[in-house]
């Protein structure tokens, strides 16, 4: 049995406020005087049986202490035991009160409850108020026209606005910056409905904390009395400040991750770290980046002292053209070294200024342009986060804050350098593959061509495109060969693939074909021996650099030769596309050829074949990525060439961009190589030839024919040298070749002198001793001439030498 309370500080009361009690009246004695049907009904005695009886006899068991049977002094709580009528024990919670009667006598009210049958936490309003007033949540009341009838102590503490100065008035009229319209929006939707509104998030700034943006998850419910009246609305609510930043830094992370570096360009990548953090964690953003991260070389070292080479590489606003930025895109930043931009990168380390007032800022009072541009455009709050990759700076990004009034803060730059350092790592491999890219366009750019030739029988232009994503690097080539005779070899070939490997490859073939178009050799038997080649190089490869292997099998190569004298054009392609002739008078054709296999293979021989060009024809030599750049097949893309190549009196570079205008598409799927050539002839003033018999007396009469030639054509200062060397040729072939020997002058853009015969016999150098008769013959040749060599053909060999040209005898 519980011993009753007297009094006791902070003593739980009973819970008689919620729930219709029992009652009975005591007098000054405890014995009982009144008695309810509300006592009848929870102890089972009627009144008559009661009245009259000390109280302490329905108690289960007597009350410690002298005179606790019945009540003294003021105000009484307790809980007791009692026996109900029928003999079983009930726990009852009592309170007693003083009152008096007219008489003047003192009399007790008590009242009690089953507490067995009525749990107090559910029937108590005292209870009730005090886990509503201590609730971590945020609650309150408001009525049918949204006015505050009630508030909590934490939503109290959550606002900072007393209550009294919200009771009786509407959110928008005491928090006019926590997005009053929306909450009441959803008041009236629930008032409306009566459907609750659950986790309602909301944002803004309270009085308890202006200078920070808070969040809210709060819940509406609709408070309807027992006739089902609407009487209100009730809302729930928690700051969920933190929740909600962190859930914006985890987007904001997530998004940088899919948007940032989603190129290998450094500009582009710059660009694409200020696109993300505006406006989600700034208003305006800037990446300064070292020069020579810029250039994809590696980052120089900061200076301890002074302002380091920092170039503007990208910036963004919510002010559209960013007015506040003092430089622009691709200028000098200019910092000075006092300020945190500059200590930042020196030191390594992010900086934040959580306010950009210049009196408390020297370094920005020193500082006249950007602090104009603070004072403008109210610039109130600056992060400066290093860029640094693999423990390396590379330059700084600076995140401002101007039209939000919150400035930043510790948790906002945390963010920042986490946002950073991701950025980062895109932007170092973004300036290693500049580095990577500028190595390997300058071996592309060492092994292509740099200028083509210069002849009277050709007239010649080129393009030359890399496919989509390449960036200049890929494995189409074309070259433009002199040979001896007047000749020139034309040449493109395709070789699988792009990037270093390809561009390699390429240099390697493009190599091989200048090695043996120098030895004269005939097309077909150049591609058989550049065939050989590819071949020994597959063998050659191991497993781990198979990329070259790659590159090389299947590369194809088209060999032409030009002969301005005979006309004609010699052609032999391995697995290449044919070329298309247009002639003078603007038709377009597509020469039928023998078909070769691609490099590498070996299966099958390649075959040349002849075609007659007439002086003015235009010789179109192309790749494949001409075709597949514009995804149509092959009969329909050469019906689009030969529309765009029909037509008289064009240039070879008309030509190309007439070409590239039709079938080049931006951008291209392939490389594309295009090689124009427009031949021209060598009229009989530029050649003349002589049949000599097999006899020494022959050799005068050569040097005459000789001389009179070279008199008619102006160039007597070549007089001496050519009769020498024709003298020594001439006796050559008599001496040691069989067969008709033949003598031939050409006047191009040098003096050239052949001698045929039909030995297949080559002469070479030697060092003659002094006491030897012969053998400085060659010798001589090849110090009279700018060079010289051997050509072999069906019937024979031709030796021929080359003559520079006196500078006032141009050939015409």
């Amino acid at each position: 049995m519980s011993a009753p309370q007297e009094d006791l500080p902070g003593a739980r009361p009973a819970p008689f406020d919620l729930t219709p009690p029992a009652t009975a009246v005591l007098d000054t004695e405890g014995v009982v005087v009144g008695w309810t049907e509300g006592a009848e009904d929870l102890l089972g005695y009627p009144a008559s049986e009661v009245l009259g009886t000390p109280v302490a006899a329905l108690l289960a068991e007597p009350l410690a202490g002298s005179g606790a049977d019945r009540p003294t002094g003021g105000a009484q709580a307790g809980l007791v035991t009692v026996r109900h009528r029928d003999g079983h024990r009930l726990s009852l919670g009592v309170q007693a009160s003083r009152v008096a009667v007219p008489a003047g006598e003192q009399r007790w009210l008590v009242s009690a409850v089953d507490l067995g049958t009525t749990p107090w936490w559910g029937v108590s309003r005292s209870v009730l108020e005090r886990f509503l007033t201590r609730s971590p949540f945020g609650m309150a009341v408001v009525g049918t026209d949204l006015r505050y009838i009630w508030i909590n102590e934490t939503l109290e503490r959550m606002a900072g606005i007393p209550r009294e100065q919200r009771v009786g008035r509407r959110m928008g009229e005491v928090l006019p910056l926590l997005d009053p319209a929306s909450v009441e929006a959803q008041m009236r939707r629930v008032l409306d409905t009566g459907f609750p509104v659950l986790d309602f998030e909301y944002h803004g700034h309270t009085p308890a904390d202006p200078g920070r943006e808070h969040a809210y998850s709060t819940s509406f419910f609709r408070l309807d009395d027992a006739e089902g009246r609407v009487m209100g609305v009730c809302s729930m609510g928690v700051d969920v400040t933190e929740r909600w930043r962190t859930r914006e830094r985890l987007a904001l992370l997530s998004e940088s991750g899919g948007r940032i570096g989603s190129t290998l360009d450094i500009r582009r990548t710059a660009q694409e770290l200020a696109d993300v953090a505006v406006p989600r964690l700034a208003d305006f953003v800037f990446v300064d980046l070292l020069e020579s991260v810029l250039a994809g070389e590696e980052p120089a070292p900061v200076p301890a002292f002074g302002s380091p080479p920092l170039r503007r590489a990208a910036q963004r606003s919510l002010r559209e053209g960013c007015p506040e930025a003092v430089v622009s895109v691709g200028e000098l930043s200019g910092y000075l070294p006092s300020s945190p931009i500059v200590r930042g990168l020196v030191e390594g380390r992010a900086m934040l200024e959580p306010s950009l007032n210049a009196a408390g800022r020297p370094w920005l009072g020193n500082d006249v342009l950007r602090a104009e541009s603070v004072r403008a455009f109210g610039l109130r709050s600056l992060m400066v986060v290093p860029v640094r990759a693999r423990g390396v700076s590379l330059g700084v990004a600076v995140f401002v804050r101007q039209q939000r009034e919150e400035p930043f803060h510790h948790e906002d730059l945390r963010l920042a350098e986490e946002f950073v350092s991701r950025a980062a790592v895109c932007l170092d491999n973004a300036r290693r593959y500049t580095r990577e890219r500028s190595a390997t366009l300058a071996l592309q750019h060492s092994l292509l061509p740099h200028e083509l030739p210069v002849t009277t029988t050709l007239e010649v232009a080129s393009r030359y495109l890399p496919a989509r994503g390449q960036d200049g690097v890929g494995g189409d080539w074309f070259d433009v060969i002199a040979l001896s005779g007047a000749r020139t070899a034309l040449v493109v070939g395709d070789v699988v693939g792009h990037g270093m490997n390809a561009a390699a490859t390429m240099g390697r073939l493009r190599t091989a074909v200048h090695t043996l178009a120098n030895m004269d050799l005939p097309p077909d038997e150049l591609l058989a021996r550049l065939d050989d080649l590819v071949i020994r190089l597959i063998e050659e490869e191991t497993p781990e650099g198979g990329a070259t292997a790659t590159s090389v099998l299947g590369a194809t190569c088209l060999y032409a030769v030009h002969d301005p004298i005979t006309q004609r054009c010699t052609v032999a392609r391995a697995g290449h596309l044919p070329p298309a002739v247009v002639t003078p008078q603007g038709e377009v054709t597509f020469p039928v050829l023998p078909a070769g296999p691609p490099l590498g293979l070996g299966s099958m021989p390649f075959e040349a074949a002849e075609l007659d060009l007439a002086p003015g024809s235009l010789l179109v030599l192309f790749t494949d990525g001409l075709f597949e750049s514009r995804g149509r097949d092959l009969d329909a893309s050469l019906a689009v060439l030969a529309d765009a190549l029909e037509g008289p009196d064009r240039s070879p570079e008309q030509v190309c961009d007439t070409v590239l205008g039709r079938l080049g598409s931006n951008p291209l799927s392939d490389d594309l190589a295009l090689l124009v050539a427009r031949t021209h002839a060598l009229g009989p003033g530029q050649v003349v030839s002589w049949d000599l018999r097999a006899d020494p007396a022959v050799v005068s009469e050569a040097r005459a024919l000789v001389s009179g030639t070279l008199t008619a054509w102006g160039l007597d200062e070549l007089l001496f040298t050519t009769e020498l060397i024709v003298s020594e040729l001439v006796t050559n072939a008599i001496r040691h070749a069989v067969g008709p020997v033949r003598l031939r002058l050409i006047r191009q853009s040098a003096l050239i002198c052949e001698v045929s015969d039909g030995s297949s016999t080559s002469p070479r150098l030697r060092h003659a001793r002094t006491t030897d008769e012969g053998g400085r013959g060659m010798f001589l040749v090849a110090q009279l001439t700018r060079r010289w060599g051997t050509r072999y053909t069906s019937t024979g060999k031709i030796i021929w030498s080359e003559q520079t040209l006196p500078a006032s005898r141009p050939a015409r």
